[in-house]
């Protein structure tokens, strides 16, 4: 599909050539897909039985499913030359596991275990890096499961009371889970 190039667009031309240049290439993009719904997050862990545990016996979550583990050793190579994992979870001569889990109806996570590659980085992105995350999990009494995660071994930050704006009223705490990856209690 043809689209003019940026410097079409550049402010010293016409306003009115600006908006025909806009409207054109965006009708030659494809059209826009229809989403439906956040299907999962994915966290990798370092030990994936223990995380399992944590989530089902401390969360609540349901174990859906277990798949692997699978090695880009194992599976052959696409048309291109590269390995499966490579392909498809862009990193080379990995080795999985992964399970599903489902916290209510509309939240289902997955945890991944890589074994493969050895080099793979250790530390997680804090909230301000390229790729932070945290998972927000809504409650009914904030305190209530901050006392509840801190005694099977979460680390909570301090309790935020937000007193103006739109969300007057809540409270909210971030949590590290025992895996580092963090969580925000809401109310």
């Amino acid at each position: 599909m043809f689209a003019p190039p940026p410097n079409c667009l550049r402010a010293a031309a016409p306003a009115h050539w600006r908006l025909i240049l806009k409207e054109f290439a965006m009708s030659a993009a494809p059209p826009k897909p229809r989403f439906l719904s956040v299907d999962h997050i994915s966290w990798t862990v370092p030990d994936l039985d223990v995380a399992v545990a944590f989530y089902r016996d401390v969360i609540g979550a349901e174990e859906l499913f277990r798949m692997g583990p699978m090695d880009a050793a194992d599976i052959p190579l696409d048309d291109q030359g590269r390995d499966w994992m490579e392909t498809h979870v862009g990193v080379p001569g990995a080795r999985l596991t992964l399970v599903m889990m489902k916290l209510t109806d509309n939240m289902n996570f997955q945890l991944v275990q890589y074994d493969k590659p050895v080099d793979r980085r250790q530390d997680l992105p804090r909230n301000c890096d390229r790729g932070g995350h945290h998972l927000g999990l809504k409650v009914d009494d904030v305190e209530a499961a901050i006392a509840y995660l801190t005694a099977h071994g979460c680390t909570a930050s301090e309790i935020i009371h937000i007193d103006a704006g739109p969300l007057a009223g809540k409270k909210n705490v971030y949590v590290l889970d025992p895996f580092g990856h963090q969580l925000e209690i809401v109310d």
